[in-house]
């Protein structure tokens, strides 16, 4: 689910809105720029020596016909501060490039089109007439999210990411964006959700590429870049790795551990939250059929339920709750460390304190919590949690397809050694296509009616940029 915080915002605060080498030797990628970073340690130099290894072997010996593309890598870059991760796709025949958030909170794809009304001024936007393989479905797309909506149709082209093909991936075609939603350079937006979940009713890229054997192990994982509260941080920033088929071992340490969600619920990724800390408290929180927590990239924050937030707080001497368009968020003095935990299966992962801080008062004396509330409940009996990219930047996170779970392990040395690190953010990362997979997710002849997560975070984008300024 896309939910990141309004530019104004970000421009006011330096904050917000709205996803590496893998192993075998039939995998192709695209060079990483030169970034100022610290000397290669041994194990990175080896990490890297594989691949240009692998590289030179595709290019000069290339792939037999037996062999199939098993795993790729796209390059995210990490936009106003950790408020979304983008990465990259191509559409069409000959295939054009586009930016799209990267989000496993939703699942459909869509990108805003030539003819576009609203919402997409400075965007790059799809020419539907420059492909020779785009076909209109003609039936209408809506889809809402936190921060906003996309309108338009339904179309059908070729979709290539990080050297896999579908032919025939059904997508939005958006001509009407609510404002903010989209920031240059992103122009749409990629659901990593289930099937059952997806507006357009069509079945979900990713899910197409693994159901039908492209991957060679049926995982997706992400690695996640630190730049918030940076003051020196570009606007656009190398945001880490989004990896399909495989996961990338070195970006992380010890064993994944996987959750399995419950039988059934495969919509959004939701695993059972178990216990949660706050400067070593433990906190009320939930529990049983309404523990349920959605793990989403396309979210900044953390969102929970009313009195769990306000559990939580109550552990931070002096917090309050904040008024006006910062309703549902609460403010802690600025000098105290906050340490929050959260026990998914067994196993407790920490947030960095840094991470918790999302916004500083003028006099850098009061700060604004990175959890917020989505009211007593968000729709369900069972999901009490939205938990975004506060969290999801402390730790290596797997989505598997088979059997449906979610896991987490610990950033390795070299992962972490890129928060922070300004450089040249990395060129579209579509790969060489070694193989195609048909799509045959099509347009479900029945709307699924599990509905979307919407959660409001502001009700004015200009009352929100004043109530900053003036904090």
């Amino acid at each position: 689910m896309l939910s990141t915080l309004p530019l104004g915002l970000a421009a006011l605060a330096t904050l917000v809105v709205a996803s590496p080498s893998p192993s075998t030797e039939s995998i192709q990628h695209v060079a990483l720029k030169r970034q100022s970073q610290p000397r290669r340690t041994p194990e990175e130099f080896a990490s890297w020596a594989k691949l240009h290894r692998d590289m030179l072997r595709t290019k000069y010996l290339g792939t037999s016909s037996s062999q199939k593309r098993a795993e790729g890598t796209n390059l995210l870059v990490n936009q106003n501060l950790d408020s979304s991760f983008f990465g990259s796709l191509a559409i069409g025949t000959p295939p054009v490039a586009f930016n799209v958030i990267l989000d496993t909170g939703s699942s459909d794809l869509w990108l805003a089109d030539n003819d576009c009304i609203t919402g997409c001024t400075d965007v790059p936007t799809l020419d539907t007439s420059s492909s020779s393989t785009f076909v209109n479905q003609s039936e209408t797309f809506s889809i809402q999210y936190g921060s906003g909506r996309a309108q338009g149709s339904l179309g059908q082209d070729v979709v290539q990411m990080a050297g896999f093909s579908v032919p025939n991936q059904v997508f939005g075609v958006c001509d009407r964006v609510s404002a903010n939603l989209l920031n240059s350079p992103v122009s749409g937006l990629l659901g990593l959700g289930w099937e059952s979940i997806a507006s357009s009713k069509a079945k979900p890229f990713w899910q197409t590429l693994v159901s039908n054997g492209a991957w060679d192990q049926p995982v997706m994982a992400f690695q996640l870049t630190r730049f918030i509260n940076d003051t020196s941080a570009d606007v656009l920033a190398p945001g880490g790795t989004f990896t399909m088929g495989a996961v990338n071992s070195s970006l992380y340490t010890g064993d994944i551990d996987y959750v399995n969600i419950p039988s059934g619920k495969e919509s959004y990724w939701l695993i059972p939250l178990e216990t949660l800390t706050v400067q070593g408290n433990t906190v009320s929180i939930p529990t049983g059929d309404s523990s349920y927590a959605a793990i989403d990239t396309g979210t900044t924050l953390v969102g929970g339920t009313s009195d769990a937030i306000a559990n939580i707080f109550a552990q931070i001497p002096d917090s309050s709750p904040a008024t006006g368009n910062l309703d549902g968020y609460w403010t802690y003095p600025c000098d105290t460390s906050v340490n929050v935990t959260m026990n998914f299966g067994g196993r407790t992962w920490a947030i960095s304190p840094a991470d918790f801080i999302l916004q500083r008062s003028v006099d850098g004396e009061r700060c604004v919590g990175a959890f917020f509330e989505i009211g007593t409940t968000t729709g369900t009996s069972s999901l009490s949690w939205i938990v975004g990219d506060t969290f999801l930047k402390n730790v290596y996170s797997v989505f598997r397809y088979d059997p449906p779970s979610v896991g987490f392990a610990e950033l390795s040395a070299a992962a972490l050694a890129q928060n922070g690190v300004n450089g040249l953010v990395p060129d579209p990362t579509i790969g060489s296509v070694a193989a195609t997979v048909s799509a045959t997710g099509g347009l479900r002849s029945e709307r699924n009616g599990s509905g979307r997560v919407a959660v409001s975070w502001w009700t004015s984008l200009a009352a929100t940029a004043g109530l900053i300024m003036a904090w």
